[in-house]
C-alpha cells in the first residue's frame, strides 16, 4: 500500500478549516494544530466585547467540528506552533514535534502597534475572544468606576472611550459604545449622563471604511455623528498613549482617555523558522505564487491574511478578508488532490460589508452600494450563515432579537479569570 502524505495545517480559523473539508483524506493525512481548541468568528469580536453576545456564542469547539463529515478523516493536536524547521521538515509546539510533508500556514494575524512603546500593555484589542473579553472587562470597570466617581476631572477621563482606527473593526466598535451611550446608560448607569459619556473615533486618513467606497464611507461618517453621537477625527495619526492615559498625535494635540481601543493596523502572526526563512512581505506577510506556495519553498503554502498574492487586480496584496481565505484554502485543496489539473488562484471579490449601529450598515457589491436598514439586515443575515454551529446561529439570532426590542443584555459581566494553579502541566 502506498504510504500517505502527510498534511500539517497551522491554524483552525476559516482558511484552514476551509482546506480539511476540501481535502482528499484518501491521499492525505490531515492533522491540524492550532493554539485554541476552539474556532472563533473575528468579526462578531466587537460585540463581545460591547456585550452583546456571549463568547461561547461565536465560538465553535474544534474537536466537536471534527465529526463533521467533510472534516473525518482530520486530526487536531492543541498547541501553539514554536519553530518550524524546513530542514528536517518538522514543526514544534511547546508539547511535542512533529514531522510534515507538507505544510499549510493558516495561523492569520496579529496586532501590530507600529512600534509604538508600550502600547500593547496599555491598549485594548480585539484580534482573538480573549482579547475581546478583556475589552469588555476595561469598558465596564470605567462604567463602574465612574458611576461612584465625584472628582469631575477624574470622572470625564474615566468616561472617555477613545477608539483608534477607522476601518470597519474601529467603526462597528465605535458604534456598539455610541448605541452603549444612547441606549443604555441612562437605565442601567442612573448617576451617569449619556452627555458625560464620549466616543471618539480616530482615523489617520481623509475618510473611514477606505477599503470600501467613498459612499459607505460617507455614510458611516453621517451614522456615527448624528445617530450615534460619536466624535469623529480624521487626518490624525497617534504618537503615543502614555501611563496616565494621555494620548498624543504627531500634530502635538492630546486627548485624556482611559480607555483606548487598538484597531489600527495587523501584521502577520510571527513564526520562527530553521533553514530556510521565508522573506517577509508588506505586513510580514508570507509571498506565495499563484498556487499558494510559499516562495523559495517547495512543500509550505500560505492562505488566508498571512498570504500575500499579488496579480494584476491586487496589485498590493488580496484583502485580509475571510472570503479570500475560504477562497484559497478551497483551491489549495482542489489542486493538491489533482496536481496534473491545478489551476491559480484568482479571487472572486464577492463585496464587503460594515455595521455602524442598529438598523445602520453599508454593502458594497462590485459597483453597487446600499445603506440603512436593508444594508442592516443583509449584514446580519451573512455573519448568521457564516457562524459554525446551528446552536450557534440559533443562540446569536436570539440575542440580536433582544437585543433590537429591549436594548438589553445580560452579558454586561466583569468576568476576570482566577490564577492558574501550579502544576507541571501550567509550568510547562
Amino acid at each position: 500500500m502506498e504510504t500517505k502524505q502527510k498534511i500539517i495545517v497551522i491554524g483552525a480559523g476559516f482558511g484552514g478549516l476551509s482546506f480539511c473539508k476540501k481535502i482528499d483524506k484518501s491521499k492525505y493525512d490531515v492533522l491540524i494544530l492550532d493554539r485554541n481548541n476552539f474556532h472563533s468568528f473575528p468579526p462578531l469580536f466587537y460585540q463581545v466585547a460591547s456585550g452583546g453576545l456571549d463568547p461561547t456564542s461565536i465560538s465553535f469547539p474544534v474537536r466537536r467540528e471534527m465529526r463533521n463529515r467533510k472534516m473525518q478523516g482530520c486530526k487536531f493536536n492543541y498547541g501553539e506552533v514554536k519553530t518550524i524547521d524546513t530542514l528536517t521538515k518538522t514543526v514544534t509546539t511547546e508539547f511535542e514535534t512533529i514531522p510534515y510533508d507538507i505544510l499549510v500556514i493558516a495561523a492569520g494575524t496579529t496586532n501590530n502597534f507600529f512600534g509604538i512603546e508600550n502600547l500593547q500593555q496599555r491598549v485594548c484589542t480585539l484580534k482573538s475572544t480573549s482579547q475581546a473579553i478583556r475589552t469588555r472587562n476595561e469598558i465596564l470597570l470605567r462604567l463602574e468606576r465612574a458611576a461612584i466617581e465625584t472628582d469631575p476631572e477624574r470622572r470625564r477621563r474615566l468616561l472617555t472611550f477613545a477608539v483608534i482606527g477607522g476601518g470597519p473593526t474601529g467603526v462597528e466598535v465605535a458604534g456598539a459604545l455610541g448605541e452603549m451611550k444612547r441606549y443604555v446608560i441612562s437605565r442601567e448607569y442612573p448617576t451617569i449622563s449619556p452627555d458625560e459619556v464620549k466616543v471618539i473615533l480616530i482615523e489617520g486618513s481623509d475618510r473611514l471604511l477606505r477599503t470600501m467606497s467613498e459612499s459607505s464611507s460617507a455614510d458611516a461618517l453621517r451614522d456615527l455623528q448624528q445617530k450615534l453621537m460619536v466624535e469623529v477625527k480624521l487626518n490624525k495619526t497617534m504618537k503615543s498613549y502614555d501611563e496616565n492615559g494621555i494620548i498624543t498625535f504627531t500634530d502635538g494635540d492630546t486627548i485624556a482617555a482611559d480607555t483606548l481601543v487598538w484597531t489600527a493596523g495587523i501584521t502577520a502572526e510571527p513564526f520562527k523558522f530553521t533553514g530556510f526563512t521565508p522573506q517577509p512581505r508588506p505586513g510580514a506577510r508570507l509571498a506565495v505564487d499563484e498556487y499558494n506556495k510559499v516562495d523559495g519553498t517547495d512543500d509550505i503554502y500560505a492562505i488566508g491574511d498571512i498570504s500575500y498574492h499579488e496579480d494584476e487586480v491586487w496589485t498590493r496584496g488580496c484583502p485580509q478578508l475571510a472570503q479570500v481565505a475560504i477562497q484559497q484554502g478551497n483551491r489549495l485543496a482542489e489542486n493538491l488532490n489533482n496536481p496534473s489539473k491545478k489551476r491559480a488562484f484568482v479571487y472572486n471579490d464577492k463585496g464587503s460589508m460594515a455595521t455602524i449601529g442598529r438598523n445602520h450598515a453599508v454593502v458594497d457589491l462590485h459597483k453597487f452600494h446600499f445603506a440603512g436598514w436593508f444594508a442592516w439586515i443583509v449584514w446580519m443575515a451573512v455573519h448568521l450563515m457564516s457562524l459554525l454551529g446551528m446552536r450557534n446561529k440559533a443562540v446569536v439570532l436570539i440575542n440580536w432579537i433582544w437585543a433590537y426590542f429591549t436594548s438589553s443584555s445580560s452579558l454586561r459581566l466583569i468576568l476576570r479569570p482566577s490564577r492558574n494553579p501550579s502544576t507541571p502541566i501550567n509550568n510547562n
